[in-house]
């Protein structure tokens, strides 16, 4: 399984997201070469190398081996494998934490602590080489009425309510859930 890379420092997401960047770690998907590179994209070599090295020192390339080649030795490197997760809070400003429960702004906000949180403890279970236990729920539901959305929401908080309850430990290892709804997109209609 591969790992997940983890950018929570503005200056690492600056290095992933420039244009150029963006590009190289596109191309990347394959071994090669800033040699290579430089000649896909019509740049500089001496360029391609700058931001290769950028990228490195964000962990979002690796070596893959060195060639020696015309008295030189030629670099082979590949994108990182694995998911590339962006700090939400490192995009945007910090989101308004609203206690309504139907605000769009607290879905998002509570989304955004989820990749955080989730992000984080995979990547360092992937580094003590264990597995994090997750679970996911989903589902689509159609409500007739606007107003259903409410009676729909208070009748899923007291069933949640009721299984936490039972399932509840004092001395167990405590697990965040959450559940949001949101219009699904038009074209996921089926």
């Amino acid at each position: 399984m591969a790992a997940i890379t983890y950018l929570d420092e503005p200056g690492e997401v600056r290095a992933a997201l420039a244009p150029p960047r963006r590009e190289l770690l596109a191309r990347l998907r394959e071994p090669a070469s800033a040699t290579q590179l430089a000649a896909a994209l019509g740049l500089p070599r001496q360029r391609v190398n700058y931001h290769l090295r950028v990228l490195e020192a964000a962990g979002l390339v690796e070596l893959v081996e060195e060639r020696r080649r015309r008295g030189c030795v030629e670099r082979i490197l590949r994108a990182t494998p694995g998911a590339v997760v962006v700090d939400p809070a490192v995009m945007s400003a910090e989101l308004t934490q609203m206690g309504d429960q139907f605000a769009a702004e607290h879905l998002v906000g509570v989304a955004a602590d989820t990749v955080r949180d989730v992000a984080r403890m995979q990547a360092r279970a992937d580094e003590s080489g264990r597995r994090l236990l997750t679970f996911t729920i989903e589902a689509e539901v159609r409500f007739a009425e606007p107003g259903d959305v409410h009676e729909f929401t208070d009748e899923l908080t007291e069933a949640v309510r009721q299984v936490v309850a039972r399932f509840d430990a004092d001395d167990g290892r405590p697990y965040r859930l959450v559940a949001g709804g949101y219009p699904a997109p038009r074209g996921d209609r089926s």
